[in-house]
């Protein structure tokens, strides 16, 4: 009589109470492994996104993306107005301000209302803030443009023993070897292994030796690029 009971509350209990928490750990588990990615499926796939994720984490959160190396530019690559070269500058409706005009020896230009202002080593949308400034206080709001019509201030000087020695302008890069083919190439009695070029750097002057033989046998790394201002000693 008394075992009865223990049956059937047993039983109770099995159809009833146990079901319930047995069913929820089994929706809770299915749940878990579809919100799990997929690595059978693509297996590559996942492979870069968890690279990806962890590039992500590793890098410090600056808000901006990692910058890329700077290209190292010589200032001889940057065009600077210099004494001889022509400049167009333009007033955008108002022909009386627009002027061609020429840099003096003394690097300066002359514009109405302008007057002078220094040209020489300033690039030309260096120039053009500069005129705008002065015409700003005569004129409300100035559109100004400038242009380089010609280049005559990029000189490099040939002298010594060569057949035509002189001052050569240089419109594009240009070589030592292409410098002295403009002079006419080297005379009978010049000393091809002691040519040097004398390059002004601000109150020093740098000889960089040039040595001919070795550029005429094909060595290209001898034969650099001038500058202007060079000047080149063939003794």
């Amino acid at each position: 009589m008394t075992v009865r009971p223990l049956v059937l509350i047993t039983a109770c209990l099995l159809a009833t109470g146990c079901a319930l928490p047995f069913s929820s750990k089994t929706a809770t588990v299915e749940a878990q492994s579809q919100a799990l990615p997929d690595t059978t499926a693509a297996p590559e796939a996942l492979r870069t996104s968890l690279v990806a994720e962890a590039a992500a984490t590793a890098a410090p959160a600056t808000g901006t993306a990692p910058a890329a190396p700077a290209r190292i530019v010589e200032s001889s690559d940057v065009f600077r107005i210099g004494p001889e070269d022509v400049l167009d500058v333009q007033v955008w409706k108002n022909d009386e301000l627009s002027r061609v005009v020429p840099v003096r020896p003394d690097g300066m230009i002359s514009l109405p209302l302008v007057n002078d202002i220094r040209a020489s080593g300033l690039t030309a949308v260096e120039l053009r803030q500069a005129i705008t400034q002065r015409l700003s206080e005569f004129i409300p709001s100035p559109e100004v443009s400038v242009m380089v019509r010609e280049v005559h201030s990029v000189k490099v000087a040939v002298i010594g023993a060569v057949r035509m020695p002189g001052h050569y302008e240089v419109k594009s890069a240009a070589t030592v070897l292409e410098l002295i083919a403009r002079a006419q190439g080297l005379s009978e009695f010049a000393d091809r292994g002691r040519i040097v070029v004398l390059r002004q750097n601000g109150t020093s002057t740098t000889r960089i030796p040039f040595n001919y033989r070795k550029v005429a046998e094909g060595s290209e790394q001898d034969n650099f690029y001038v500058r202007p201002g060079d000047i080149i000693v063939v003794p």
